[in-house]
Order: structure tokens, then sequence, then C-alpha cells
């Protein structure tokens, strides 16, 4: 128990955390993000009603107004849409996938662009030199047009009703190949500097495999970096899918994202049901944001020229 208590003490007094507790902004969208992710993660237990549920959708219900304006009722605290859906639990819901979608992206980038930033920098030479010229060619596109060339690339080869079925994980292949370029850029960076030092060189001569080395030996030094850009990539992603369903080519209208919220309330936004596109953007902005202002922490905490 001692043991235990002594590990935490010197978690609690490690320089991330010590940096953590000094810091208003860090601690504040800590929390706001911590917030937004629980409360997404646990949408079926803690939501006030289930937007998914048809059966108990009225349009009796729609449109009904946020607290406190006239007309409004308690049970529907941000109001309704105009099919009666509870503005909260459709965002609950809503940011859920939202998050799932960011998160397998950026996952799945990372670990691309890890997997081809090690075997460029450490390899080096032709292959590290045609890794990077794709690298840099798709660098020349930006995300969301890539994301759009990748979607509408698989939805002219597969029928409609499997591309419907696979559209989730259509979405997330689109959106992680359009991100691994910057991660690959940076591990390819941070490995040619590491191979050339006195460990990399002494595993070398006892024999240990290359593959080995870059896993054991170069990775837990380069991993610094890329924990921000897996930080600031969430944010990306989780903008990428919002734009992507916002322009119709998301996610269908069986699974609504913070993006398809947002597209649907857009057409009631100037005829005076402003709630039913207003409170999904606004949970858009606090979340990429909280992600965003935590990811500039990290790098100031990781920068050891700011130390």
């Amino acid at each position: 128990m001692s043991a235990t208590a002594g590990r935490l003490a010197r978690a609690w007094d490690s320089d991330i955390l010590y940096s953590f507790r000094r810091s208003p902004v860090a601690m504040l969208s800590a929390f706001i993000a911590l917030v937004l992710i629980l409360s997404a993660s646990l949408a079926p237990w803690i939501a006030p009603h289930d937007p998914m549920n048809l059966a108990s959708l009225s349009l009796l219900d729609s449109f009904k107004p946020p607290v406190p304006m006239a007309g409004s009722d308690w049970s529907n605290l941000l109001g309704t849409d105009n099919q009666g859906r509870d503005v909260l639990s459709a965002i609950m819901y809503g940011m859920r996938i939202s998050l799932l979608v960011g998160f397998a992206s950026i996952i799945f980038a990372v670990v691309l662009g890890i997997g081809i930033g090690l075997l460029a920098g450490y390899a080096g030479g032709m292959l590290g030199a045609l890794l990077m010229r794709i690298a840099d060619v798709q660098l020349t596109f930006p995300a969301i047009l890539t994301a759009l060339l990748v979607d509408g690339v698989i939805g002219a080869a597969v029928p409609r009703t499997l591309h419907d079925r696979l559209q989730l994980y259509v979405i997330v292949f689109a959106i992680g190949i359009s991100l691994w370029p910057s991660i690959a850029r940076t591990v390819r960076g941070s490995t040619m500097v590491e191979r050339n030092k006195d460990y990399v060189m002494a595993a070398r001569v006892i024999g240990v495999p290359s593959w080995k080395i870059m896993l054991s030996h170069v990775l837990p030094n380069v991993i610094g970096p890329v924990l921000v850009l897996g930080t600031l990539g969430l944010g990306l992603a989780v903008v990428a899918e919002a734009t992507l369903s916002f322009l119709g080519v998301g996610l269908p209208p069986t699974q609504p994202s913070l993006g398809t919220l947002i597209r649907f309330g857009n057409d009631f936004l100037f005829s005076g049901q402003w709630w039913v596109t207003i409170y999904p953007g606004i949970a858009l902005v606090l979340l990429v944001l909280s992600i965003n202002l935590l990811g500039d922490w990290l790098r100031d905490v990781l920068n050891p020229r700011l130390r």
C-alpha cells in the first residue's frame, strides 16, 4: 500500500501534473472536455430522452423553445427539433458518434504515421525519400478535400446499400488517411536524430534486429511530439467529420452526429427555431476548443526549450 502511495505521490509531483495544476486554462479545458466526453459516453443512461426511439417521438412536441423562453418545458431544457426530438439528448448522442469517429480516425492516423515515419527515418535512402514525397504530395491537398475524395471513390466503387452499412468505417478511413502525413514527417525527423545516438548504435553492434530497435528504443523517445499531434489531430478529426456530415456526405441520418444535427437545424435557423442548430454548434465549438487548448498546453509542457 505504501509503495502505491509513493508512486501516486511521485506522479502528483511530476513536471506534467505540476504544470497542469499551475495552468487555469488547462484545468478548465480538461474539465470541459471531461464533462462533454462523459456526457456523450453515458448518453444511453443519463440523456433525458432517447432521440433514436422513433416510437417516443411526437410531432405535437416539435419546435418547443428552450428554457427560459415562453412556451418552454423543463423536460426539454434546450427545446426540440422539427420531429419533436429533445435537442439536449440529440446533442449527447450526436457527440457520442462524433467522438467515436474522431478517436478512431486519429488512432488510425497515428498508427499509420508512426509506422511510416519510423520506417522512413530509420531506413532512410530511397525508401525514406519515396515515403516522404508521398506525404508531401498529400499535404498539398486540404484534409477535407482528401476525405471527400476518398469517400467519393469508395462510394463509387461499392454498391449503395453496402456503402451505407460501411459509411462509419469509410469516414474513419477517409479522415485518418488525410491526417497521417504531418505525424509521419514529425516522427521521421525525430527518428533521424535518434538513430545516430550511442544507444541505437550499441543496439546495432550487439545484433538487435532493426524492427526491435525502432519499437523498443527509438519509438519511446519520439512519442512526445506524437502525443501533441494526436491531441490536436483529435480536434481536427471531429471538425472534419462535422464538415463532411454538414455537406451531406458523412454519416447517414440514422446515425446523426453533431455535423448532421447542425445541417438539419440550419434549415430552420432563419425561421425562428434557432436553437435547433445553435446549441449543437456551441457543443461542437466547446468540444474542439477544449481539446485544442489541451493540445497547446501539452505541446508547451513537452517542449524542453520552454522548461
